[in-house]
């Protein structure tokens, strides 16, 4: 006689560890005041007097340093509230940058081990500092190579590939619960121009423009979002032909932002402006407000900067009042042998002079090339 079919079906497993874990990332959370959100002193000539203000975001103060600190949280969070993730998992990461710092921070907060995969070619720096968080680093030849190589290694260990490509925009509340556009809009509530004409962001994995951009519309917010976009990425001719399978073929120069190809988290449809910043012109940009603020910026900053300076002197051409946001990702401290070595610069292309005269003008005048 034939058994009856089974009706139930029940995987069901104590999540005592996964409780844990999330609570060690929201007590990590609790203990951080959020971020600075610093007014960037335009020269009273033409800024303050005309009613122009600029503000960074200054995501440096994390415990890991960066932008990413905030991707970070929430796609471990995603993957532990989506069973992906538990006490025996392997984390494993395609990067080589700020947000495998953070990434090994949270995998070292609950007890698990910690691959980044990144070229060859990554700075002892960065590897220093992904090491220093628990990480470790597995090294590809090209840079391209790095997906297909985190998706076997995560087959190889029983691991779970954590894909910030693809899970950055889905990864983060975008409606609120502390996101960085919330925070931004409270922070600006007293200010002169409590609602920015402009938001200006990089894009990298393209979770934060997608978050911000669509917070905006949420909120109804009169706000508009200005992506900057640095030499051979994808982002930029994709959004402008409205082709999301351009491919660059070439790495980005400035670390932190820009793509071979367009990244699943991208969204172009919340982002109302685009512009390619040139590498040299981010790098000034980075130095020149390093001296202004008295504290080096990462290169990507300077790209922030580049898209907000060009705003700002649009607004004061047109005889506009209003407020521009954009973020300060990193700190320059992490790039004192690259993006701060005269020598390196040199080897690369990017010495910045080019681009000095116009940040000069820019501060005395307000006016843009």
């Amino acid at each position: 006689m034939s058994r009856p079919a089974s009706t139930t079906a029940d995987r069901s497993q104590p999540r005592t560890w996964v409780d844990n874990a999330v609570r060690l990332i929201e007590a990590d959370a609790r203990r951080s005041a959020d971020t600075h959100l610093l007014r960037y002193p335009l020269p009273s000539a033409w800024g303050e007097r005309c009613g122009l203000q600029l503000y960074l975001k200054d995501e440096t103060t994390h415990i890991t340093g960066s932008l990413k600190h905030r991707l970070a949280r929430s796609l471990f969070l995603y993957a532990l509230c989506n069973g992906w993730i538990d006490e025996h998992t392997t984390v494993i990461e395609a990067s080589s940058g700020s947000t495998a710092v953070s990434e090994a921070y949270f995998a070292a907060l609950l007890g698990l081990p910690f691959i980044a995969v990144m070229p060859s070619s990554t700075s002892a720096s960065k590897i220093a500092l992904i090491e220093s968080q628990g990480g470790r680093c597995h090294f590809v030849d090209e840079s391209s190579q790095v997906y297909a190589e985190a998706e076997r290694l995560a087959e190889e260990t029983g691991g779970h590939y954590i894909d910030q490509f693809t899970n950055a925009e889905r990864a983060t509340d975008w409606r609120g619960n502390n996101n960085i556009a919330e925070s931004i809009f409270e922070q600006m509530r007293d200010e002169a121009h409590p609602v920015p004409d402009w938001i200006v962001v990089g894009a990298g994995t393209g979770g934060t423009s997608a978050t911000i951009g669509r917070y905006i519309r949420y909120r109804r917010h009169a706000t508009r979002l200005c992506v900057v976009d640095p030499e051979n990425s994808a982002f930029f001719p994709a959004y402008a032909q409205d082709d999301p399978d351009v491919v660059t073929g070439s790495s980005s120069r400035i670390e932190g932002i820009g793509r071979p190809r367009v990244e699943p988290s991208f969204l172009p449809g919340v982002v109302d402006r685009m512009v390619v910043v040139p590498d040299a012109a981010s790098v000034a940009a980075a130095w020149h407000a390093s001296k202004v603020l008295g504290r080096r910026v990462g290169p990507s900053t300077g790209t922030n900067l580049w898209g907000a300076f060009g705003l700002l002197a649009e607004m004061k051409a047109e005889g506009c009042r209003g407020s521009v946001v954009t973020l300060l990702a990193d700190s320059g401290d992490r790039y004192a042998d690259t993006y701060f070595c005269d020598e390196w610069l040199t080897s690369q292309g990017l010495a910045p002079s080019a681009f000095e005269s116009a940040l000069t003008d820019f501060e005395r005048s307000g006016r843009w090339p």
